[in-house]
């Protein structure tokens, strides 16, 4: 039965960071080619890092309102803000992994940042859920 249940949120997770990866990949996009795309470090820091902000606040929202609604006792202002902050800090240590395989590959393969992101992000995919579990399923 738990397994069910972890099987059916992981789904959901992947589901919507399927979403999450196409708002990271569009708005990486926009910057990397239009906004930063005279600089290594606009393009190769700048650029995904703003990415990833957007990708944090459309994966909380989904979690928080679609994956684990069901896990959400307090329905408070206050507990919202702090369980973003968590997620956001939980996001930011697994950007730093995605970070330094996008810098990998770049390095290695010399793959454009969008084939390099997209290879670091499914790496960094299944610690990311494990830290979801961690912050929906406790109550914070």
């Amino acid at each position: 039965m738990y397994i069910r249940y972890i099987f059916t949120k992981y789904i959901k997770f992947v589901i919507t960071r399927l979403l999450g990866t196409g708002v990271d990949t569009l708005v990486l996009w926009i910057c990397s080619d239009f906004i930063f795309s005279s600089s290594y470090y606009g393009v190769n820091i700048v650029s995904p890092t703003i990415s990833f902000e957007f990708a944090v606040m459309s994966n909380f929202i989904c979690s928080y309102y679609w994956i684990w609604r069901s896990n959400r006792i307090a329905k408070d202002t206050k507990s919202v803000w702090r369980k973003f902050l968590i997620f956001n800090i939980s996001a930011i240590a697994g950007f730093l992994i995605k970070m330094g395989f996008l810098l990998l590959f770049e390095a290695i393969f010399g793959w454009d940042v969008i084939v390099c992101n997209l290879v670091a992000l499914l790496i960094s995919g299944i610690l990311n859920f494990c830290v979801d579990i961690l912050i929906f399923k406790i109550a914070v």
